[in-house]
C-alpha cells in the first residue's frame, strides 16, 4: 500500500448523488428567481458546502437567499436520496479490498452528518462507514477548497497528511486536497480530467482505483 490512509469524498465517489443533488438545487434557485440549469450547478456548486452558494448567488445578484434555503434544500435533497440513490458501480468492492488489506479508510464530505447518514442507509455504505470515521464540512469552519476539512480527517484519524491519499470528483475537492498537502486521485466519471488537472492521477471506474492505491 502507497498510503496510510484513504480518504474517500462521498457524494459522487461513493454514492451517485450528484445529478439528483444539482437538479434539486437549480430548481430551488429557479424558483427562487435565481435561474440555474443543472450543468450550471455542477460546474458552480459540485463539491462545495452550501454556503458557496449564498456566496455566489450574493455576489452576482446582490440578493441574499431565504432564511429557510437550507432547510428546504436540505429537506428536498434527503427525502429524493430515500427514494432513488445508489452506490457508485464498483465502489464496495474497492471498500471490500481495502479492509481485506487492513487498509484505514474514512470519509469527508461538504455534505452534512444528516445527509450522509441517510444516503448512506439507503445504499447500505453505512456498514463501511461507522460515524466515527465520517468527516462533514459542518465539522470545521471552512469547506473544500479550503483544506480544512481534509486535515481534520487525517488528525481525527491520526495520520500525516502526506501519508493520505484523497479519491475526488470535482475541482473544489481536488483544489483541497492539494492544499492539504495529500495526494489525490481525481475520478473522471462526471468531471473532466482538464478541470481535476491539480490530481496526481485520473481513473474513470472504480475498477481502475485499485491500480492505483496499492
Amino acid at each position: 500500500m502507497r498510503h496510510d490512509l484513504v480518504i474517500f469524498d462521498n457524494d459522487g465517489v461513493l454514492v451517485e448523488s450528484e445529478r439528483i443533488a444539482n437538479a434539486i438545487l437549480a430548481d430551488w434557485l429557479t424558483e427562487l428567481g435565481h435561474p440555474t440549469t443543472l450543468e450550471d450547478s455542477i460546474r458552480d456548486y459540485m463539491g462545495a458546502a452550501v454556503h458557496r452558494v449564498h456566496d455566489l448567488i450574493m455576489e452576482r445578484s446582490g440578493r441574499r437567499l431565504p432564511a429557510d434555503f437550507d432547510a428546504t434544500l436540505h429537506a428536498r435533497t434527503v427525502a429524493a436520496f430515500e427514494r432513488e440513490l445508489e452506490p457508485v458501480e464498483g465502489v464496495t468492492d474497492v471498500l471490500e479490498r481495502l479492509t481485506a488489506g487492513g487498509v484505514p479508510f474514512c470519509l469527508a464530505s461538504s455534505g452534512t452528518h444528516e445527509r450522509i447518514r441517510a444516503g448512506h442507509r439507503r445504499t447500505g455504505l453505512d456498514r463501511w462507514f461507522p460515524e466515527e470515521i465520517v468527516f462533514s464540512a459542518q465539522d470545521v469552519g471552512r469547506g473544500k477548497p479550503a483544506p480544512d476539512l481534509f486535515l481534520h480527517a487525517a488528525q481525527r484519524m491520526g495520520v500525516a497528511p502526506e501519508r493520505c491519499v484523497v479519491v475526488e470528483d470535482s475541482a473544489l475537492g481536488v483544489a483541497a486536497a492539494v492544499a492539504a498537502g495529500m495526494t489525490v486521485y481525481g475520478f473522471t466519471a462526471m468531471t473532466s480530467a482538464e478541470r481535476l488537472a491539480g490530481a496526481d492521477a485520473h481513473f474513470g471506474s472504480m475498477t481502475e482505483l485499485p491500480a492505483l492505491l496499492f
